[in-house]
């Protein structure tokens, strides 16, 4: 429960803080947890699959920084445009459970959902880096705005004479600000990933080992939270804004739109009903895959039917809408399971041997995020932006775990005879291997490149080109790759 907490709370601090500067205050943090507590609960009480965790992704701070775009470029009022595509979305969504559209999931190959994956990874990775670029230029590259700060407090403090003794230090703001950013992210990854490896190593007891690995995201951002805003309190930190609201549950004013906008709207809304629909069944896929032995049975339609319901009442009171999360799903359905390691050829594998199915974990999870708003501002502004730019690359960095697109492309910097014993290995050729991974690759630099474009137009349609990879998979892969190979690589097992 403390892991799940953790999970859906920093994720939404940090989500909630990158929507705040794209929307320029109009979704914050605040608003972010709120919408998480609600949908979380309606979810966790009434889903099919209550091991799938809901939360607002990378992916969705993309669309809603495209849309805050579009309003800015036809003078829209922005909460009602976004209200209006969330309406369509949801529409959209009803029709796709109702019709039983999540059949279509089975189209959907290992490997093309393990782009997909890795696409949602390069998006954090993005988001991390383009926040600490923003740090640099602000506080590094900006000498000379920085000089004139750090001159105009020397004179003061000067003019002060012996009064400055009883002031505190002084605040620095320079490059010694973008330096320290740097590592409060650096660390925080580090940290983070280390505690998470913690498991396979022969240090303390196996519970222990156990614990530090599930509350490795806590761990990694409370001391590095403490660094940035404690020991290293006279340099200037970002912190996210805090901006409290006594309309937090006002409807959109959607009547204000035009037929035009409305039908704008309705275009945008297929194409977010696309990513969610996508999202949703292949991280509900990836959560009941053979190999986590779940036992009781899938809702892949009801549980759309449920976000399509929950993301109405988000969008018409301006809260950030939520799906199913990759990679907090499959890790909490790894935080529940009972693991074994077991030896084949050298190699150590890990066997989940059953999963504890429950409700409970992502009730009292919601439950505490919904009481988190008491920590607002104090203590959760103390964390630093850094610090959740690096919950960004932690988060990427721990959701290649397992794809094998990842490790194909590694195996091109091995030797044959280290290759491990996988299943595909042992029937693929190497060159039919690099093939396949080497269009994989291309598919997701194609999926990036429209879905990371810096023009907005572009980057609306990223979930047409996730479609797209069911025909290429289909009919153009098969010409390139035998057949039989294709489906060695594809095999879950």
């Amino acid at each position: 429960m403390i892991f799940l907490y953790f999970a859906c709370l920093l994720p939404s601090i940090a989500f909630g803080s990158l929507n705040d500067e794209n929307t320029r205050g109009a979704i914050d943090v605040q608003k972010t947890i709120v919408g998480q507590c609600i949908g979380g609960l309606v979810y966790a009480l009434f889903s099919g699959q209550p091991l799938v965790v809901l939360l607002t992704t990378a992916p969705l701070a993309l669309y809603i920084n495209v849309i805050q775009g579009i309003c800015d470029d036809y003078q829209l009022h922005f909460g009602a445009f976004y209200a209006c595509i969330g309406l369509w979305n949801s529409f959209f969504l009803v029709l796709y459970s109702l019709f039983n559209f999540s059949l279509l999931m089975k189209l959907f190959k290992r490997s093309t959902e393990e782009i997909i994956a890795l696409f949602i990874s390069v998006t954090f990775v993005l988001d991390a880096v383009k926040g600490i670029v923003k740090i640099f230029e602000k506080y590094y590259l900006d000498v000379s705005a920085n000089a004139t700060t750090l001159s105009n407090s020397s004179l003061d403090h000067s003019v002060s004479g012996n009064q400055t003794d009883a002031h505190p230090a002084a605040i620095h703001h320079g490059r010694e600000t973008a330096v320290l950013s740097l590592m409060l992210m650096l660390g925080t990854l580090w940290l983070g990933h280390t505690l998470y490896q913690f498991k396979k190593s022969p240090y303390l007891h196996s519970r222990v080992r156990e614990i530090l690995s599930d509350c490795a995201l806590p761990i990694s951002v409370l001391i590095f939270s403490v660094v940035g805003s404690y020991f290293f309190k006279e340099i200037e930190m970002s912190k996210f804004n805090y901006n409290p609201s006594e309309t937090m549950f006002a409807l959109a004013p959607i009547q204000s739109l035009s037929t035009g906008s409305v039908m704008s709207a309705m275009g945008l809304g297929f194409l977010l009903s696309m990513l969610f629909f996508i999202e949703q069944n292949i991280v509900a896929s990836l959560t009941n895959a053979p190999e986590n032995r779940l036992v009781k049975g899938t809702a892949y339609h009801w549980d759309l039917l449920l976000v399509a319901l929950i993301n109405t009442g988000l969008s018409l009171f301006g809260l950030p809408w939520i799906h199913a999360a990759f990679p907090h799903s499959p890790m909490h359905v790894r935080a529940l399971a009972y693991v074994e390691e077991r030896v084949e050829n050298g190699h150590i594998y890990e066997t989940i041997v059953s999963v504890k199915e429950t409700r409970l974990t992502t009730l009292v999870a919601n439950s505490l995020v919904g009481l988190s708003l008491l920590l607002l501002p104090f203590p959760l502004q103390l964390i630093p932006k850094p610090v959740l730019y690096g919950l960004f690359l932690y988060i990427a960095l721990t959701s290649i775990d397992g794809n094998q697109l990842f490790e194909r492309v590694a195996l091109l910097l091995k030797e044959q005879t280290a290759y491990p014993p996988t299943h595909y290995i042992r029937r693929v050729p190497q060159r039919k291997i690099h093939y396949f991974t080497g269009l994989q690759v291309l598919q997701l630099i194609i999926l990036c490149g429209f879905g990371m474009s810096p023009l907005p137009y572009m980057k609306m349609i990223f979930p047409l080109i996730m479609i797209g990879m069911i025909p290429i998979r289909y009919n153009l892969l098969p010409r390139i790759i035998e057949a039989k190979y294709l489906d060695a690589m594809d095999a879950e097992h």
